[in-house]
């Protein structure tokens, strides 16, 4: 089809260089008889398009009474002209509707900070990250400074409050100060609750955390993310420029490529909206900082718990030890995001490193002592009373086992264990003999019975003879004395 431009073409190549049909339809690349008859119509008349029939016809007047009376949707619209009559399909009606009606695009303000003014804060997840054995979510806090873009982003596997402030200290800590504002969105770490009409509750802890590094809490409106478009863009640019296609072989590789990744990339590109790099313009805004308190805050989050019969406490899927004498006990947990601390009556009596893992039990070595001390002598215990049913006097010789410093219960151990081999009486008049000698040691009880056994008067028994003939027919020789007499002869 020829447009306007090679209509003009065509006739500035007849009549000023005088080319002929041929060569012109050579030049544009199309057929003689296009150019043949472009030449001999007078002027430029376009080409109209033939105007073909719809079903939607009839009915294109009455969907524009219908908009003017509301705002309906198509899908609305397609329904009533089902019921006046209308045979065609939903997507010819959506088309004229979008034709007529083009789509409009809510227009919002566009928000300029002073230095040091506002920062924003928002949570974003990817996926799952291999921790030890189990798998976690993947989350990820981003703090982008509402001036100059400069971005903090920390990695977590938990959304939780203690969690939430962690990585807001940590972030101020990053940029060496606190901004006046922080808008947030309306997670309950810090919104609880709004109301239409009423100004939204915050959470204390996060009001409290507020207070401490002097900075006031902005809370967005209800689904109304443009309002803190800058970190809705830093979460969005985490995702695309640094997670997209990275492998993830565990949690704790994630935040040394993040950090390095935010330092070389994130905060040393040229930004889209300021057309400066965020560090360079950063360091402007530095100087504004409200400089951050003296003191950290306790970001720890607590919470009462009560220790079961295996002196445990759970936390996160896994089970922690206290001291056994604690077992059953009411406790108080303070968990930070690399440890916690479990007290009784405002004393700490367990620490522990705070593990993302499922199903695992960390114990520590001191915390059974107690136990198994008391196991002991309970044992002991009952030894001891079956030692003292032996014999009346095996009070005094445990009394003198005591004076010698003889460690009386290895002694009695190995006493009692005696009666199972020889019984009861005779390692009773063993007792009795030993005190009588001032023998006190348990080798010499075992020295008594093996004694009182070895001569014991009790008659040997009979002499069993074999039933071999040939071995009971024994012929001697007569000895010769000789050799004895002249032994003695010699010595008289």
């Amino acid at each position: 089809m020829i447009d306007y431009e090679s209509y003009h073409i065509i006739k500035q190549l007849s009549e000023n260089d005088r080319l002929n049909t041929a060569q012109i339809a050579r030049h544009l690349g199309c057929d003689p008889r296009t150019v043949a008859r472009w030449l001999a119509a007078g002027q430029f008349r376009p080409r109209q398009g033939v105007q073909r029939s719809s079903k939607l016809d009839p009915f294109k007047a009455d969907i524009v009474r219908m908009l003017d009376r509301h705002p309906y949707s198509a899908r609305q619209i397609y329904q009533r002209l089902v019921q006046m009559g209308f045979e065609g399909g939903y997507t010819i009606v959506k088309a004229h509707v979008r034709k007529i009606r083009p789509r409009r695009v809510k227009a919002f303000l566009k928000l300029a900070f002073a230095p040091g003014e506002c920062a924003q804060v928002d949570w974003g997840s990817h996926g799952t990250v291999n921790v030890g054995e189990t798998q976690r979510r993947l989350s990820f806090f981003v703090m982008v400074l509402c001036h100059s873009r400069m971005m903090y982003v920390e990695f977590t596997v938990l959304q939780t409050m203690e969690h939430f402030l962690s990585c807001h200290a940590n972030a101020f800590a990053f940029f060496g100060g606190v901004v006046k504002r922080i808008m947030v969105d309306n997670l309950k770490s810090a919104v609880i609750s709004r109301f239409v009409g009423l100004a939204p509750k915050l959470n204390p802890r996060y009001v409290d955390f507020a207070r401490h590094y002097g900075f006031e809490i902005c809370p967005c409106n209800v689904r109304q993310p443009q309002e803190k478009g800058r970190v809705e863009n830093g979460v969005g640019y985490v995702k695309k420029n640094f997670l997209a296609g990275l492998d993830l072989p565990c949690f704790g590789a994630v935040q040394p490529a993040a950090d390095l990744w935010r330092d070389d990339i994130a905060n040393a590109r040229v930004h889209g909206e300021t057309r400066r790099v965020p560090a360079e313009l950063f360091a402007e805004e530095k100087k504004v900082l409200i400089p951050p308190p003296a003191h950290p805050y306790d970001v720890a989050t607590i919470s009462q718990i009560r220790a079961s019969r295996q002196f445990r406490i759970a936390l996160d899927a896994n089970a922690y030890s206290v001291p056994a004498e604690y077992a059953g006990q009411r406790l108080a947990l303070k968990a930070y995001p690399d440890r916690i601390l479990v007290y009784a009556d405002g004393k700490i009596i367990a620490r522990h490193v705070r593990s993302y893992e499922r199903h695992r039990d960390f114990e520590n070595p001191d915390h059974p002592k107690v136990l198994l001390d008391e196991r002991k002598k309970a044992r002991d215990q009952v030894l001891y009373r079956r030692f003292l049913t032996l014999s009346s006097r095996a009070h005094e010789y445990y009394r003198q086992l005591e004076e010698r410093r003889l460690n009386p219960r290895h002694h009695v151990r190995k006493i009692v264990a005696l009666t199972e081999i020889h019984g009861d009486e005779a390692v009773a008049a063993a007792l009795e003999d030993a005190l009588f000698l001032g023998a006190f040691d348990s080798e010499y009880i075992l020295n008594i019975l093996e004694q009182r056994r070895r001569f014991s008067t009790a008659e040997p028994p009979a002499l069993h003879l074999t039933r071999r003939q040939d071995l009971l027919d024994i012929s001697l020789q007569t000895p010769d004395l000789s050799i004895y007499q002249s032994h003695c002869e010699r010595k008289g």
